[in-house]
């Protein structure tokens, strides 16, 4: 039997606007792609991103290209070679993760290889803004174990300063989004290292980070924007000491555990992270964050409704995803 696929884009408001060194968003916009041998039903969620030259209509365009060969049957190592990395394969891919898992009745994590799922540790994310607005947000947050600070102005400094005053006990990462040059990496890092900050993600432009390799840097260094499969592990294995591993950078699950696997094989840290995206496009991330050493999947958090049903996230730990969600 052919099995059905449909895809649609959705709009999600924000809690407050979402606040980066590129620009502000006050809405995930996602696409939801559903794959269907009935009377079995798989989804996935991604999140195009125009970092990467994607939009919501090329990314839908994209998942209609492949349409032919997943209702004739094609797999996800099919898809892999089907699509390029990205979002649309994200959606697909897990949407054939959830659908197995459907079909057969064992969760997505036993077919990954995994006994059980357990909770996980997010850390939440503070917008980019001024000292004071950044300092309000982090005391409005303070109880979390770990805050995620946004950073790309001018003033940088005084306002991790300042978090660091109104949530003292915070564990702390500083996520650039590329918005450092190398002298200013080297000015900074010195001093978000007396702050106590755990980790600096992407202080430089992808393509031109070449400059890190053989920089010590006194805070631990991620590859964000410049990692998104198993092609660009070795160059950033030899410039940061983590890695940020997302499913839409990855173009799915599939690839996302492959790269996970790898970067451990290369001594590299793990972060798992996400877009801004509801608890379906988070759901299964959860599975290469199982004892990953950071991990960044606060999206339904910043949302000011999430679908139902949806993750349960109590206070910053985020529970296995229930059947019905995904998986």
């Amino acid at each position: 039997m052919a099995l059905e696929l449909s895809a649609r884009a959705e709009r999600w408001p924000l809690r407050a606007p979402f606040v980066i060194s590129r620009g502000a968003k006050s809405e995930a916009e996602v696409v939801v792609a559903e794959i269907a041998d009935p009377p079995h039903r798989g989804r996935g969620e991604a999140t195009p991103y125009a970092r990467y030259g994607e939009s919501v209509e090329d990314v839908l365009d994209q998942i209609e290209d492949a349409r032919a060969a997943i209702c004739s049957g094609a797999d996800r190592g099919a898809l892999q070679r089907l699509l390029p990395p990205g979002a649309a394969r994200n959606a697909l891919d897990c949407a054939l993760w959830d659908l197995e898992a459907k079909r057969t009745g064992a969760r997505a994590w036993a077919l990954a290889g995994r006994a059980r799922l357990d909770p996980v540790k997010t850390c939440f994310t503070v917008s980019l803004g001024s000292p004071a607005e950044m300092a309000a947000a982090a005391r409005r947050e303070a109880r979390r174990p770990m805050l995620k600070l946004k950073i790309g102005a001018a003033d940088d400094l005084e306002a991790v300063a300042a978090v660091r005053v109104a949530a003292p006990r915070a564990r702390l990462i500083v996520d650039a989004n590329e918005a450092l040059g190398f002298e200013e990496l080297r000015r900074l890092a010195p001093e978000l290292a007396r702050l106590n900050v755990e980790l600096l993600e992407q202080p430089l432009p992808a393509g031109e980070d070449a400059a890190l390799e053989g920089y010590a840097s006194p805070v631990p260094l991620c590859a964000d924007e410049s990692l998104h499969t198993r092609a660009e592990l070795a160059a950033c294995a030899r410039r940061y000491a983590v890695a940020n591993v997302k499913l839409d950078k990855a173009g799915g699950l599939t690839e996302a555990l492959a790269l996970a696997e790898a970067a451990k094989a290369l001594g590299v840290q793990l972060m798992v992270g996400s877009m801004v995206a509801t608890s379906l496009g988070v759901a299964p991330a959860l599975i290469p964050a199982q004892g990953a050493a950071f991990v960044d999947l606060d999206g339904p958090l910043l949302l000011a409704r999430d679908r139902e049903p949806g993750l349960c996230v109590l206070g910053s730990i985020i529970e296995p995803p229930p059947r019905e969600l995904w998986g």
